[in-house]
């Protein structure tokens, strides 16, 4: 599945989680530490939708949800 919005073009991204240990120096100890790193990808939450394009055809497509509650597309 591809999982790029057709309105925004959002896609998947890739990151890090970074694991620390350790007391922050603000609850009294010596302060946190990274212990790994480890490298992932942020998907966008992307649904398939019916959408109604501006000729007035049907058509589904893969859209964000971010684009759906902002009302950029018109659902069928």
């Amino acid at each position: 599945m591809s999982r790029i919005c057709a309105i925004t073009g959002k896609r998947p991204r890739s990151g890090g989680i970074i694991h620390r240990k350790g007391q922050s120096k603000r609850s009294g100890g010596i302060g946190t530490h990274i212990t790994k790193r480890v490298k992932r990808t942020f998907r966008p939450n992307v649904q398939r939708i019916r959408v109604r394009l501006e000729s007035g055809q049907v058509k589904r497509m893969w859209v964000s949800v971010k684009a759906i509650k902002a009302g950029k597309v018109e659902k069928a």
